[in-house]
């Protein structure tokens, strides 16, 4: 996987410190760009936290870019 699982909404969970729209950490998307021999357990790791913070009623991927009323 090259392409950044980044979709430009860059709001993150305070308690996880994950991101709304792509599931990354911080740390993960400097990584996704200086360390490319991690981003398949980057990638690995996304799909498991997405479903944890909508599960926790946050809204998710494009989603998140729409701010609840």
């Amino acid at each position: 996987m090259s392409n950044s699982p980044c979709i430009d909404i860059c709001r993150y969970d305070e308690a996880t410190g994950w991101c709304y729209g792509c599931g990354m950490e911080k740390k993960e998307k400097k990584a996704w760009k200086r360390e490319p021999e991690r981003r398949d357990a980057i990638a690995a790791a996304l799909p498991a936290r997405i479903l944890a913070l909508a599960q926790a009623g946050h809204r998710t991927g494009n989603l998140a870019k729409k701010k609840k009323k």
